[in-house]
């Protein structure tokens, strides 16, 4: 376990000297500060509408909830793509040049890399999507007074999300060069969000062959079926009882699929540990 928790600080350590840290930081501010000013103006025009509506309270907090996951649907986005640029150089890398060499040589075993460094960026992960997401929601809650429902579930099925990416990356990275691995986890990536969307409209269409389609894509990689759970925990309960929004489906992903993904992620992982374990340095 020692030797973990050290890959795991030095994992922190070259992700702080490569600034990549930084990058996102920096980033992450920008973007939450467009959502900030871009959220404040729409919602002085949505308060500015003459009263021709029943419930002005209840029509304010859709549009609250709306741009809210607008906003959290691009973080969800930006985390996945952080964490696939913070393992997809990890191991093929390092193997590359040679670096790998100077840890290998030590007293620690592979397994224990790969797991150190798994759990590295699972933290920086987690500390980027609660700060990005907290910005987010804070921002709302504060011009608004407005919070989302079941934030929490909410936040953890993206997580969940991220990580299962990251270590899809990880399990390429310990197999694949670089870029290979770059091509193959965004191709798997495209792969959900196309299917995510068959399945959102041929729900709504009440197409079957297009629901099945959605199913499969999720089978094969169940990234966009957590943000759609995510965003159904989070969406409104208007719009849950409508059954459609840009951001949620009809065909609500359940929890036997949340069990999938959460399967799919150990065996990425058992995979980047056997692979690497094998791989001649």
């Amino acid at each position: 376990m020692k030797s973990i928790l050290v890959i795991t600080r030095l994992t922190l350590l070259e992700a702080a000297r490569r600034r990549i840290l930084l990058a996102a930081l920096v980033l992450g501010l920008v973007f939450l500060a467009l959502f900030s000013l871009g959220f404040h103006f729409m919602s002085l025009a949505v308060q500015s509408v003459q009263d021709t509506i029943v419930s002005r309270q209840m029509a304010f907090g859709e549009f609250y909830n709306f741009v809210l996951m607008a906003g959290l649907y691009a973080i969800s986005f930006l985390s996945i793509a952080m964490g696939a640029m913070l393992a997809a150089d990890t191991l093929a890398g390092e193997i590359g040049s040679g670096t790998i060499q100077s840890i290998v040589a030590k007293p620690i075993r592979r397994f224990e890399i790969v797991l150190g460094k798994w759990l590295g960026f699972s933290i920086l992960l987690g500390a980027y999507l609660a700060l990005m997401v907290g910005g987010v929601v804070g921002s709302v809650w504060l011009q608004t007074g407005y919070l989302p429902p079941n934030l929490l579930p909410g936040l953890s099925l993206m997580y969940l999300e991220c990580v299962l990416m990251m270590t899809l990356t990880l399990a390429g990275s310990s197999t694949l060069s670089t870029l290979a691995t770059g091509g193959v986890v965004f191709g798997l990536f495209g792969i959900a969000f196309l299917g995510g969307w068959v399945e959102q409209l041929g729900s709504f269409a009440s197409n079957p062959t297009a629901i099945q389609v959605g199913i499969v894509s999720s089978l094969i990689i169940p990234s966009e079926a957590l943000w759609k759970r995510a965003a159904y925990e989070m969406t409104s309960p208007f719009v849950q009882a409508l059954g459609f929004s840009p951001f949620s489906s009809p065909s609500v992903p359940s929890n036997t699929m949340v069990v999938y993904a959460g399967a799919y992620l150990v065996v990425c992982l058992l995979m980047a540990i056997r692979q690497f374990g094998r791989r001649d340095l």
